[in-house]
């Protein structure tokens, strides 16, 4: 019979296995206060409960009991590993040796011999529970302490190891055999700071616990950080008997600590340090300088139209060209100084020491040098330049920014210059910061409050010299300024993108001028308006045209609109260049290349793109002289006329100033002029006098 006292789940599980209810009775009335209970009557009815999940802490087993014994139980226990490891204490009215000494054998845990006292019942079993638990916590600790991912070592309380796991082996190369008896110092690679030590162990014979890094060496000599936690193990006196110390090997976590502190305070494509690490930097150097009385020079380089060469070849050309040029300027530099990546293609470099403006200007001078060298890239040689600005700490400023501030200033300086070169900031560069800096707040108030005046210089054909057009021209009248030349304000406007609105101010009042011309019956055939490169390059150009015209009503048939397009505009992509040129042409809108010879050209680009004619650049006029035996005498605009027939197009040139310049342009067969020699640029009032006097 197999019988289930009442569930109790916090409380042990205990089978009670005796053929005779009444010990039965005896033993749950001992012990079912404080244990689940079950019971059965036969060793069979036993093993089938040992077989149900819910396995009991304890078996009480009675010795003698008709067809299976307890000491078969036994057995058939011991045999089967599910329960093998049960606690059973065996219960007989047969004082006979050799039964004790059988069931002892088979391995039971206590023996009791009936009557059986219930007090002393109680307390074995309690005990025998307890040990049971007891051998699981150690099984479960000897398990965790072989099969632990981390090292463990264990010494007694002279600090001599006991113990150790695999994970110990593994990580310092030592056996076992090796490690027994020694102190944990045999480990120490040497690296880590005595006074490190001297707060550990203050720490664990204190608190009796210890958490931190140590740097130890490896049996093969090799070093390497671990995170050690150590505590330790004491007797019911309160003595130490055991230090009980696991650590990791954190190498990987320090290395990935150290890659993302690398990132974080480098530029991952050239691996020079950036911005952040820069700016820790140049405070500390200037530190360093104030205290030792010493100079600091900040240096600021950006590449000369590296923006042409990313459009033109592409980001990955672009960014191998800066991981080449990062090279370039670190040769150059010193050990101990620096070089930083802004960002784009703008790069640092911080100078510390004596004699240091003569130390920058040799520095800067180097860099130019080596950035000058062609750049072996997309199986071409590419060639750059740079522009550096030079910044004194402490004579141009006193504070990292200011420093900042002056070096890019006097870069612009060097570039607006022509680049490939370095210039240092002085107190001048600062007042003309400052001047261009109001200029450009005044730009922007120019248009709305009419500050702006179109001029107009007439145009002629040859060899006839009759009035064919005229030249818009823009000039900035300034209350308090004056006359500002455009020499000044255009380039202004291009930078900080007011060109768009100046732009097309200028070719709205230019067409509504135009055609106020044709009603009045003025022998005007065209007026050409100057376009700069960025409106040129605005893909809402065609359509701002498109619009103009039609708001004005130019008449297209008696007016010709040419628009002046400068040479780099059209070469920086010529297939969106040519298409924007067709739709013009087949508008009825007549295209002039303006500076020809000026910038950059392809001649086999510059055949393909719809063109009505070529502008001889006034320097090249300016050749021109009288001595006609001078073989040079005018040899670029011959040239530049002779180019432009065999390509179809007609050739105007400005800056005519003399009868022998209209002469030779004449002679070779130049199809238009204009210049000082027949007519300054002139206000409206003028102009139209001027065209009066030619009707």
């Amino acid at each position: 019979m197999m019988s289930n006292m009442a569930e109790q789940p916090d409380k042990p599980l205990v089978l009670l296995v005796d053929d005779l209810p009444a010990n039965l009775h005896v033993l749950v009335s001992a012990l079912k206060a404080d244990y689940r209970l079950k019971t059965a009557t036969s060793g069979l009815d036993a093993l089938k409960l040992l077989q149900q999940p819910d396995k009991p802490k304890l078996v009480l087993l009675d010795v003698k009991m008709p067809g299976m014994n307890g000491i078969e139980v036994l057995r058939r226990m011991r045999d089967d590993l599910q329960i093998s490891d049960i606690p059973v204490i065996l219960l007989s009215a047969d004082a006979s040796e050799q039964s004790e000494l059988a069931g002892l054998h088979l391995g039971a845990d206590d023996y009791l011999f009936k009557p059986i006292s219930p007090n002393v019942l109680t307390v074995r079993v309690r005990n025998q529970i307890q040990r049971y638990a007891d051998r699981i916590q150690l099984r479960l600790a000897a398990h965790v302490f072989e099969h632990s991912g981390e090292a463990i070592l264990i010494t007694d309380q002279h600090n001599r190891i006991i113990d150790v796991n695999s994970a110990f082996v593994a990580l310092t190369g030592y056996d076992k055999s090796e490690a027994l008896g020694k102190d944990p110092r045999f480990l120490s690679s040497g690296q880590t700071e005595r006074e490190v030590y001297t707060a550990m162990w203050e720490a664990i014979h204190k608190n009796g616990f210890w958490q931190g890094e140590l740097w130890d060496r490896s049996k093969t000599g090799d070093i390497y950080p671990k995170m050690a936690t150590i505590s330790v193990v004491r007797d019911r006196t309160g003595n130490i008997e055991f230090y009980l110390a696991s650590y990791i090997n954190i190498s990987n976590i320090k290395e990935a600590q150290a890659h993302i502190q690398h990132l974080a305070h480098h530029d991952p494509l050239t691996g020079l340090p950036n911005r952040l690490h820069l700016q820790v930097f140049l405070e500390q150097s200037m530190m360093i300088a104030k205290r030792q009385s010493e100079q600091l020079a900040v240096m600021l380089l950006d590449l000369d139209r590296f923006k042409n060469i990313n459009d033109t070849l592409g980001h990955s050309i672009g960014d191998e060209l800066l991981i080449q040029v990062a090279n370039r300027i670190k040769s150059s530099i010193r050990k101990n100084d620096l070089v930083a990546r802004l960002g784009g293609d703008e790069f640092v470099v911080v100078l510390r020491g004596e004699n240091i403006q003569s130390m920058a200007a040799s520095v800067a001078q180097k860099i130019c040098e080596n950035l000058q060298r062609p750049f072996g890239l997309a199986g071409t040689n590419l060639r750059t330049a740079t522009s550096i600005g030079i910044a004194i700490y402490p004579d141009n400023a006193q504070h990292m920014e200011g420093l900042m501030k002056n070096a890019d200033m006097s870069m612009y300086f060097a570039k607006s210059e022509g680049g490939d070169g370095f210039r240092f900031f002085s107190a001048e560069m600062n007042r003309h910061a400052h001047e261009r800096m109001d200029l450009e707040n005044q730009l922007h108030f120019a248009v709305e409050n009419h500050q702006f005046e179109l001029y107009y210089q007439p145009q002629f054909s040859l060899p006839d010299l009759h009035l064919i057009g005229a030249e818009v021209l823009l000039r900035w009248q300034h209350p308090e300024k004056g006359f500002i030349s455009p020499a000044v304000f255009i380039p202004l406007s291009e930078e900080t993108n007011q060109i768009y609105k100046i732009g097309e101010w200028v070719l709205e009042h230019a067409c509504e001028q135009g055609v106020s011309w044709v009603r009045e019956g003025f022998p005007l055939k065209r007026i050409s308006v100057n376009v700069s490169a960025k409106q040129f390059q605005n893909k809402h150009f065609s359509e701002l045209v498109a619009s103009v015209l039609a708001k004005t009503g130019l008449p297209r048939e008696k007016l010709e609109l040419e628009l002046e397009i400068t040479e780099t505009a059209v070469m920086t992509s010529p297939g969106d260049a040519g298409a924007l040129l067709q739709s013009f042409r087949e508008g009825g809108i007549m295209v002039a290349l303006d500076d020809f010879g000026q910038g950059y050209s392809s001649l086999g680009q510059l055949k393909n793109l719809p063109l009505d004619r070529l502008k001889i650049d006034a320097a090249f006029v300016r050749d021109i002289s009288g001595d006609m035996h001078d073989k040079n005498n005018g040899a670029i605009a011959a040239a530049t006329i002779g180019l432009a027939h065999n390509l179809g197009f007609q050739v105007i040139a400005e800056g005519v100033e003399t009868k022998e310049q209209l002469a030779f342009l004449i002679a070779h067969g130049c199809d238009e002029v204009q210049g000082f020699y027949f007519a300054k640029p002139m206000p409206k009032i003028e102009f139209e006098q001027f065209l009066h006097n030619r009707l």
